[in-house]
């Protein structure tokens, strides 16, 4: 996923509260490390359960790379920083009408 110059207000506190015009702009990458395994409780029972879902789910890892200015401000991420070493996961999933 690629956002370039996307307008947003950043708000603050510094001799009162401020709003401020700023940008900005982000690479999100998530790249699966190993195969979609079937997840969730599936149909049946109780709707509401935190296990009325399925899917399928594989593990991942996430790059991002963004950056962000405004009048007198900027900043920037190192290249690459990563979940590696971490947790991520990609997939689809269904729940509610659509689990059946």
């Amino acid at each position: 996923m690629k956002v370039r110059g996307l307008p947003i207000i950043d708000t603050f506190f510094f001799f009162g509260p401020n709003d401020a015009p700023a940008t900005v702009d982000f690479d999100v990458e998530w790249r699966a490390t190993g195969p979609a395994m079937t997840r969730g409780g599936g149909p049946g029972g109780d709707a509401n359960a935190p296990t009325a879902w399925v899917g399928e789910m594989a593990p991942a890892v996430s790059t991002i790379t963004c950056s962000g200015a405004e009048i007198g401000f900027e900043f920037e991420s190192r290249d690459g920083t990563s979940t590696a070493g971490g947790y991520a996961q990609i997939g689809h999933e269904r729940n509610g009408l659509f689990l059946t």
